[in-house]
Parts: structure tokens; C-alpha cells; sequence
């Protein structure tokens, strides 16, 4: 039998053609895809409009320390999301397990270890109380943290003038401490950024590989038929709140350590810069959708525009525009990107 070869000419060519474009399709289909060409688009922009301050390791390091902090706290609060929940009270949990550690360690003298180990106990605490309130009474988690927000706030500032009599407290953490997790790699560089590294690597693997990221999906995406499934939705909801308070209260202990002391108003900018950092990322509100590779570059959009605007020479302002034209932009290509991945079958072959 003969073939055409002017006819199966055009059908190879075509067939060559769709076998490149699928590395592309693939990539607009994931979670990710808005977030990549957002930070892409920042950097350049501010790679241009910065010049060399903004392209030099000081300006790298600018951006990459505020990156680091706010990640440990939104890579656990992306998490939450993705099951469809929220956590305001990460900005208090900050601010208390500070508190604590400065406090135990610096007014009293403890130990090290000691403070470290009740500070990250309060954020643990804290997370517990949160996700035991939304499961058992079924109120919105909106409300309940933000009273905890709120409740948190007033203990660490009412307890602190009761124990210390002021709202700041100094802190003389010894070499080890300081070196694992307050000091400066070259003089520029936080050591933060490894502590963000290994959360993002092991929440990734979780949420990719596990049966338990599974879960997460699955609650998220539909919590009653997670829960007819056998999934025990309440306490994976319970033990995200509990990993949002441990990132919390981790960036706590590493500020008190960084800048040798704590004050009761630290950490509140995170209540929303993470969920700014999140949704930019590419997960959506609602909930079951989302991936830990979009929180990352979600974070580092926001730190490059929330730094880059000081390599511009502009009044810092802008900065605050361009963020919350980001987060509008990123809602709508989530909602596109999603409905691109629902409409072309599942991305990846998940574990069960």
C-alpha cells in the first residue's frame, strides 16, 4: 500500500507541531503558570527600572530575607487555603511566641532552648485552639481568627506589661542560637532563607506525594465527599492550623534572635502580606487548588516589589498599587488557569 507523501507531509508536521506545544500546555494547566509569569514580569521590571542596585547580592538579599520570613509563615497558610480555610492569626502568633522567647530568655534568664522550645509551643497552642473552634462549632474561619487575632494580641500586650512592665525586651542569644537562626551569611544573606527552603522542600513533598496531600485536595475541593470518602477532615484541618502556628511562631523566634530582642507589635503585617503572597501564587480562596511551587513565587513577587520600589528612586507607595493590582490580576488568570486544568483532564498521576 503507497502513501501520499504530500498528504502525510502536512499530518507529520502538524503532529511535530502539537508534540511541541505540550510542554506548554502542560505548564499553563498548573497551579503555578500565573505565578511564574508574574515574578518573571517584576523582576524584569524592576530589572530594568532598578539597574545594578537593584541586579547587585545587596539587592538580591533585600528582597530574598523578606522572601524568606514571609514564606516559612505562607507556605503553611497556602496549605490552609488549599483546604479552604484561613488564618489571621499568624501576625499575633508572631508577636506572642517573640514575646516569649525574649522574655523567658532575656527578662528571666532561661535557657536557650528553653524559650525557643515555649515559644514555638505557643504558636503550636494556638494553631490547636484555632482549628478545634472551626471544626467543632462549624464558624467560618474568618471570624474565629480574627478573634484570635485580636484575644492573642491583648494577652501578649497585657502579660507583658504585667511580667516586664514595658512592650519591648531585649534579648542576649548565645553563639549556637544566633548562628542557626538569626545571623547573616556574607553580612547580607539571613539564614532564614535555608529554614524557608527546608519547610517549602518538606511541605512540598507532602502535599505532591503523600496520602495526606491528598487529603488536603480533597477537603478543600469538597469536604462532604472527602468525608464520605473516610478522610478525617477534622483533623487534617486541626493539624494545618497547627503547622500555620508553628510557622508563625518560628519566624517569631528567628526575628527575636536576628534583632536581639521582641516587641508586642511585631508580625502583624503578615496577617495579610501572606495571603496576598498566597493568592498571587495561584491558590484559589475557595479552596482545593494550588501548589507549594506557586506559593514560593508568590512570596518572592511580593518581596521583589515590596524592595524593588527602593531601587527605582519612587516614592514607596507605588509599591502598595502594584501589589494590589498584582492580586487582582493573579485572581483572574487563577480562575483561567484552573478552568484551562479542569478542561484538559487531571495534571499529574498522584499518589493515592
Amino acid at each position: 500500500m503507497t502513501v501520499d507523501s504530500s498528504r502525510a507531509a502536512p499530518a507529520i508536521a502538524a503532529s511535530r507541531d502539537l508534540s511541541a506545544g505540550r510542554p506548554l500546555r502542560e505548564l499553563m494547566r498548573r497551579p503555578e503558570a500565573g505565578a511564574l509569569i508574574g515574578t518573571l514580569g517584576v523582576f524584569a521590571f524592576f530589572a530594568v527600572f532598578g539597574g545594578d542596585k537593584f541586579l547587585s547580592a545587596a539587592g538580591a538579599a533585600s528582597w530574598l530575607n523578606v522572601a524568606a520570613e514571609l514564606g516559612i509563615i505562607a507556605v503553611p497558610v497556602g496549605l490552609l487555603m488549599i483546604a479552604g480555610e484561613l488564618d489571621l492569626s499568624v501576625g499575633s502568633v508572631v508577636a506572642a511566641s517573640s514575646m516569649t522567647l525574649a522574655v523567658v530568655s532575656g527578662h528571666w534568664g532561661g535557657p536557650m532552648i528553653l524559650g525557643i522550645g515555649l515559644a514555638l509551643a505557643v504558636g503550636l497552642a494556638t494553631g490547636l485552639v484555632n482549628g478545634l473552634v472551626v471544626t467543632r462549632t462549624n464558624v467560618p474561619s474568618f471570624v474565629v481568627t480574627l478573634a484570635t487575632l485580636s484575644a492573642l494580641a491583648g494577652l501578649t500586650l497585657g502579660l507583658s506589661r504585667v511580667i516586664t512592665g514595658t512592650t519591648s525586651v531585649g534579648l542576649r542569644p548565645d553563639p549556637a542560637s544566633k548562628g542557626a537562626l538569626g545571623t547573616l551569611i556574607g553580612g547580607q544573606f539571613e539564614v532564614a532563607i535555608f529554614w524557608w527552603i527546608g519547610v517549602a522542600a518538606c511541605v512540598a513533598w507532602m502535599l505532591q506525594e503523600s496520602r495526606y496531600g491528598n487529603w488536603i485536595f480533597a477537603v478543600g475541593g469538597d469536604k462532604e465527599s472527602a468525608r464520605a470518602t473516610g478522610i478525617p477532615t477534622e483533623k487534617v484541618k486541626i493539624a494545618l492550623y497547627a503547622g500555620s502556628g508553628l510557622g508563625a511562631a518560628l519566624v517569631g523566634v528567628i526575628q527575636t534572635i536576628m534583632y536581639n530582642g521582641a516587641q508586642v507589635a511585631n508580625g502583624q503585617s503578615f496577617v495579610f502580606n501572606s495571603i496576598i503572597a498566597v493568592v498571587i501564587g495561584g491558590v484559589l480562596l475557595t479552596g482545593g487548588y494550588g501548589s507549594v511551587i506557586g506559593v514560593i513565587l508568590g512570596t518572592l513577587t511580593f518581596a521583589i516589589v515590596n524592595q524593588g520600589i527602593y531601587y527605582t528612586g519612587w516614592n514607596s507607595d507605588w509599591a502598595a498599587l502594584i501589589l494590589g493590582i498584582l492580586l487582582l490580576v493573579a485572581v483572574l488568570m487563577n480562575n483561567t488557569f484552573r478552568r484551562l486544568a479542569l478542561s484538559s483532564g487531571p495534571r499529574t498521576n498522584r499518589k493515592a
